[in-house]
């Protein structure tokens, strides 16, 4: 499991559940994925985060930090 941010809504216009990666917006193109239904959102979501992990990597471009949830 990764430790990236998913910010998934639905979106009338589409009708989809659209997927955005907030540590990515900046070198990826968001909404990165979709899904008919929240679960498959999701997954597509973790797919892309997988693919673009591994494709800086082989580039050797630096790869974002994960956003860290800090409760006070």
């Amino acid at each position: 499991m990764n430790q990236y941010s998913m910010v998934v809504q639905w979106s009338d216009e589409d009708q989809l559940f659209l997927v955005t990666i907030p540590e990515f917006a900046d070198r990826a193109i968001m909404p990165c994925t979709h899904g008919k239904t929240s679960s498959e959102a999701i997954r597509h979501g973790e797919e892309v985060i997988e693919m673009y992990l591994e494709a800086w990597q082989e580039e050797g471009a630096p790869i974002p930090a994960p956003s860290i949830l800090q409760i006070v």
